[in-house]
């Protein structure tokens, strides 16, 4: 087989759902953020693993996405929809009862002419300066906003990964303004909100990365398996050069492995001679450039020649690949590539759900 398996761990999103549920005070609901086809993981298979943890609410980005999970979730939970009510979405809001996040005047205006007594949630910006309304804008506009029944006002922060960072305590500090006393719900923690401790949680968290093992949830159990199989072998003298540009010189006879993954796939050409794949235990160097299909990887110290390489597991998660790749595990994770044969397990019945 040619094609890499992305093995991803139903059961321990689910227990990281638990665990960050856990985290927060039982009167506070725990959402579950499964835009980007869950991170690149699967929504079809990772939103019924959520919803059988006990997750009743859900946010994606856009209302296609939405429009997908309905479909997968059927009648009952709550979607709700981070990117608001745009043109076009009022029909596929309406029918299949997502709730838009509304950020702009403009949305809450498409949204009560279009839809008057259809659920919504407010989103607030207290300093991100990306969605949501300033605090001009929602003084203006909150007593037609609040006369309607918001499901629950949001906002989200900048620097939740950073605990140290001022930003949180400033981004706290305005949405306690802009809020307090209107009696409405309120959701402001995503995963780095809730690591924050309970003055971030309010009445709703929404935590995304850390139920697929991302940071900065430490106790994140880890979730993905990259396996890349080793599709030919050569050996090679001290001296000759594997792949493009010559970028790897042998410094002695050994034997080279080349692997169905590249770029394309979502391996970053800066793991280019940097990083390790592993053989069970045993670390194997990547050699060479990183091409579009292709990577190369030293096994001369290797006893056997194996089947297939580890890029990801439990020695190498997405984080430590992002941080040698010089980005973050959102992206490593979201970038993994259609190609992969995606398979789900559940520790529960032993293999595939």
């Amino acid at each position: 087989m040619a094609t890499a398996t992305l093995t991803i761990d139903l059961d321990a999103i689910a227990a990281n759902w638990r665990a960050l549920d856990r985290l927060s005070t039982p009167v506070v609901q725990t959402a579950a953020v499964v835009k980007a086809d869950a991170y690149g993981l699967g929504i079809d298979r990772v939103a019924p693993a959520l919803a059988r943890a006990g997750a009743r609410r859900f946010f994606t980005a856009v209302a296609e996405e939405g429009a997908r999970l309905r479909q997968i979730l059927g009648p009952g939970p709550q979607i709700g929809i981070l990117g608001g009510h745009m043109a076009g979405d009022t029909e596929m809001i309406h029918d299949l009862d997502l709730t838009p996040m509304l950020n702009s005047l403009q949305q809450v205006t498409r949204h009560l002419e279009s839809l008057p007594g259809h659920p919504f949630g407010i989103q607030l910006d207290t300093g991100m300066n990306r969605l949501g309304m300033e605090e001009a804008e929602w003084r203006a506009i909150a007593p037609i906003v609040l006369e309607a029944g918001p499901v629950f006002l949001m906002s989200h922060l900048a620097c939740a990964d950073e605990p140290d960072n001022p930003m949180n305590a400033a981004q706290l500090a305005q949405f306690h303004h802009m809020t307090d006393g209107l009696g409405i719900p309120r959701s402001f923690a995503a995963t780095g909100g809730i690591l924050l401790g309970p003055d971030y949680h309010f009445d709703l968290t929404r935590p995304g990365i850390g139920l697929y093992g991302g940071q900065p949830f430490d106790a994140a159990q880890p979730v993905v398996t990259l396996s890349l199989p080793v599709i030919q072998t050569r050996d090679v003298a001290k001296g000759e050069t594997v792949g493009y540009a010559n970028a790897w010189t042998a410094d002695r006879a050994t034997t080279v492995a080349t692997l169905s993954a590249g770029y394309a796939d979502g391996l970053p050409r800066t793991l280019s001679n940097k990083v390790r794949l592993w053989d069970g235990d045993t670390p194997v160097p990547l050699i060479g450039r990183v091409s579009m299909d292709l990577i190369t990887a030293d096994i001369g110290h290797l006893s056997e020649i194996p089947r297939s390489l580890d890029i990801l597991g439990p020695h190498q998660g997405v984080d430590d690949l992002a941080a040698i790749a010089g980005t973050i595990g959102y992206e490593i994770l979201t970038a993994l590539g259609p190609r992969y044969a995606r398979r789900h397990v559940t520790r529960q019945t032993g293999g595939q759900a």
